[in-house]
C-alpha cells in the first residue's frame, strides 16, 4: 500500500521537475506561438523571465516531491503554480485545461495524504502565545 501512496507523489514530482526544467532551459520543441490574449500573455511571461521564477518553482518542489523531502512545503509551492495553470487553461488556452486537471488531482491525492501537516492552517481562531512566548490550546 505505500508503494501505490507513493505514485501520485511521484508522478506529480516528474511532471514538474520535467516541466519546470524546460522553462529553465527549453528542450521541448514549441508550436507557432498562440494568439490573442494567450499569446500576449505568454510574451510577457517570456520577455521578462518570468518563466524562470515559474520554472524554479515548479522543479524545486517537484524535487522536493520526488524524494519524499518536505513535501508539505512543496505541495505550498506548487499549489499557485497549478492556480495559475487552471487560470490560463479557463481564461486564454482551453487546450491546457487538461493537463491542469490532472495536476490539480495528482496535488489533491497527494495533499489528503498529508492533510495533518495543513490542520492548523484550517483553524478559525489561532492560539495566543502563553506562558513565555509558546502557543497554548486552541480552543
Amino acid at each position: 500500500m505505500k508503494k501505490a501512496a507513493a505514485v501520485p507523489r511521484l508522478l506529480l514530482g516528474l511532471i514538474f521537475v520535467f516541466f519546470g526544467a524546460n522553462h529553465l532551459h527549453a528542450f521541448l520543441p514549441s508550436g507557432p506561438p498562440p494568439t490573442g490574449p494567450a499569446g500576449e500573455f505568454m510574451h510577457a511571461f517570456m520577455v521578462t523571465h518570468y518563466s524562470f521564477i515559474v520554472g524554479l518553482c515548479e522543479v524545486i518542489p517537484g524535487l522536493l516531491l520526488l524524494i519524499n523531502r518536505f513535501v508539505p512545503l512543496a505541495l505550498l509551492i506548487l499549489g499557485p503554480v497549478i492556480v495559475n495553470i487552471l487560470l490560463v487553461g479557463f481564461l486564454m488556452a482551453p487546450m491546457g485545461l487538461p493537463a491542469g486537471i490532472v495536476v490539480a488531482v495528482l496535488w489533491a491525492v497527494v495533499f489528503w495524504q498529508v492533510r495533518s501537516a495543513f490542520a492548523g492552517v484550517f483553524r478559525a481562531r489561532a492560539g495566543l502565545p502563553v506562558n513565555g512566548g509558546t502557543a497554548g490550546p486552541i480552543h
